[in-house]
C-alpha cells in the first residue's frame, strides 16, 4: 500500500468535485480527458522506456485541456470564463511547448535528474518495485490536474456574476506579475548558460537577476501563479454558499488552500527544488557557497 500513497489525496479531491452538483459535469469530462492524454503520452511510453520524463510532456498539456474544458463547459459568466480558462491554457502552453521542444531534440532519451532523484527516494522508502512506482507517481500527476488544480479553474469559471471583485483582479494582477517573472528567469537562465558555454566556462553557478535573491525564482514563480488563480477564486467560492451544502462548500474552499500546498511540496519537495540542488551541490563546486548566500525557494537580500 506504500506505493499507492501518492494519490490518495488526489482521488479524495477528485470525489470531493465530483460529488458537487455544481461541477459534476465539469470534473467527469476532465477526468475523463486527462486519464485519456496520460494514458497516451505518459504511461505507455513510461511503460516502453521506463523514463519519468514524460511527465513533463503530459502534465502541461493536461493544463491545456483542462482549460479548453473549462470554457466550453463551465456555465458562468463568459468573460470571466475566458479570462480563467486562457490563463490557465497560458501556463500549460508555456511548459508544453518547451517539452515537445525537448521530446523533439532527442532529450527525454535520457531521464531528467529531478526523475533520477524519485528513485533515490523510493529506494529510501523501501519502494523496491520501480515500473510500479513511476506509473503511480505518473497517474499521480494526472490526478493533481483532475482535482486540486482544477478547483480555482472550475470556480472561478461558474461564477455567473458579471461584476469583478477587487479580489478577483488582485488575483489576476498577482498572476501576471508571477507568469512574468518566471519567464524572465528563465531567460535570465538561458542566456547565463549561453555567456558561459562562449566563454568556455562549464559547471558555473547562474546567480545573476532574479537568481541573485532566490536559488530558485523560478519555482517560486510558479508556485505564485497558481496562489493568484486561488485568490482570485475566493469571491466565486463565497457565491457558492448557497448552490452547495455547508460540508461541500466548506471542503472545496479546503481544496482552494490545497491546491497551494501541493505546488509547493511539489516545487520544493518533489520535483523542484531539493531534488535539484542535490545533483547542482555534486556538478558545481562554487553551489556551497551560493546555497550559504541566497535563500532556497523566498526571495529575499543576499546573507553575507
Amino acid at each position: 500500500m506504500n506505493y499507492f500513497r501518492p494519490v490518495y489525496l488526489f482521488l479524495l479531491g477528485l470525489g470531493l468535485i465530483l460529488w458537487s452538483a455544481t461541477f459534476f459535469k465539469l470534473a467527469l469530462l476532465n477526468s475523463l480527458g486527462q486519464g485519456a492524454l496520460f494514458t497516451v503520452v505518459v504511461c505507455i511510453p513510461i511503460w516502453r522506456t521506463g523514463r519519468m520524463s514524460y511527465v513533463d510532456i503530459g502534465w502541461p498539456w493536461g493544463l491545456v485541456l483542462l482549460g479548453i474544458i473549462s470554457f466550453c463547459f463551465s456555465e458562468g459568466y463568459w468573460l470571466r470564463s475566458l479570462i480563467v480558462s486562457s490563463v490557465v491554457i497560458l501556463i500549460g502552453l508555456r511548459m508544453g511547448l518547451g517539452a515537445l521542444k525537448m521530446w523533439n531534440l532527442g532529450l527525454l532519451k535520457k531521464e531528467f535528474p529531478r526523475y533520477q532523484y524519485q528513485r533515490i527516494v523510493w529506494r529510501e522508502e523501501g519502494k523496491n518495485n520501480i515500473a510500479l512506482a513511476l506509473q503511480i507517481d505518473a497517474i499521480a500527476q494526472g490526478l493533481a490536474n483532475a482535482s486540486f488544480l482544477a478547483f480555482p479553474i472550475f470556480i472561478i469559471a461558474s461564477n455567473r456574476n458579471q461584476e469583478f471583485s477587487i479580489l478577483e483582479i488582485v488575483g489576476f494582477v498577482i498572476w501576471i506579475f508571477a507568469f512574468a517573472m518566471e519567464s524572465i528567469a528563465d531567460l535570465q537562465k538561458v542566456d547565463f548558460l549561453r555567456e558561459m558555454k562562449k566563454a568556455g566556462k562549464q559547471r558555473q553557478v547562474c546567480n545573476v537577476g532574479l537568481w541573485k535573491y532566490c536559488r530558485h525564482p523560478n519555482y517560486f514563480s510558479e508556485w505564485m501563479v497558481w496562489n493568484g488563480l486561488v485568490i482570485a477564486a475566493i469571491p466565486s467560492w463565497f457565491s457558492l454558499r448557497g448552490a452547495e451544502s455547508d460540508l461541500v462548500w466548506f471542503l472545496l474552499g479546503l481544496g482552494l488552500l490545497l491546491a497551494s500546498k501541493f505546488m509547493y511540496a511539489t516545487l520544493v519537495y518533489t520535483t523542484g527544488a531539493v531534488p535539484s540542488e542535490y545533483y547542482s551541490m555534486q556538478k558545481r563546486p562554487d553551489y556551497k557557497d551560493y546555497q550559504q548566500q541566497t535563500n532556497r525557494f523566498f526571495p529575499g537580500p543576499r546573507k553575507s
